[in-house]
């Protein structure tokens, strides 16, 4: 009788969990936007209050201040990480619009005469770890925010 060994290995990382996704460039666009990250997030059991926020005023955003007739606007999610042995998970929310000459400014108080401007981009710093903007070659541009997250 020959003794049985065992391998132990470590355990890959878990490869990224993605979704990207055309949508229309509409209220109920936007809407969608947050019910599919929502719907993607507890797949995986991953929290969603804080995404699902983001990703409702970055869609918002491309709606309002991004909308181009004719051209939709793109949701991007990615998830990376495998949140085992107290692992971190990286949420990345990418939407992408097509103004690219219209680039968001950092959030602040609001000006006088634009009392309803920067406040969802002080909701998205607050609640993102990370946001910024690309730039693509016109007419494009993607503002996206990173969570960390526990599972």
């Amino acid at each position: 009788m020959t003794p049985e060994t065992t391998r132990t290995e470590s355990p890959a990382p878990a490869p990224a969990q993605s979704l990207s996704v055309l949508l229309s460039p509409t209220r109920r666009g936007a809407r969608l936007a947050r019910l599919l990250t929502v719907a993607h997030l507890a797949d995986q059991g991953l929290p969603t209050e804080a995404a699902a926020q983001i990703t409702a005023e970055l869609a918002g955003n491309a709606v309002l201040h991004g909308r181009v007739p004719g051209r939709d606007f793109r949701l991007g999610l990615r998830v990376t990480g495998n949140g085992g042995d107290g692992g971190g998970v990286t949420l990345r929310i990418e939407v992408s619009d097509a103004r690219g000459d219209r680039l968001p400014t950092a959030p602040g108080p609001p000006a006088p005469e634009d009392a309803e401007g920067g406040r969802g981009l002080l909701l998205v710093e607050a609640l993102a770890d990370r946001w910024g903007v690309e730039t693509w070659p016109p007419p494009r541009k993607t503002v996206w925010a990173e969570l960390d997250l526990r599972p």
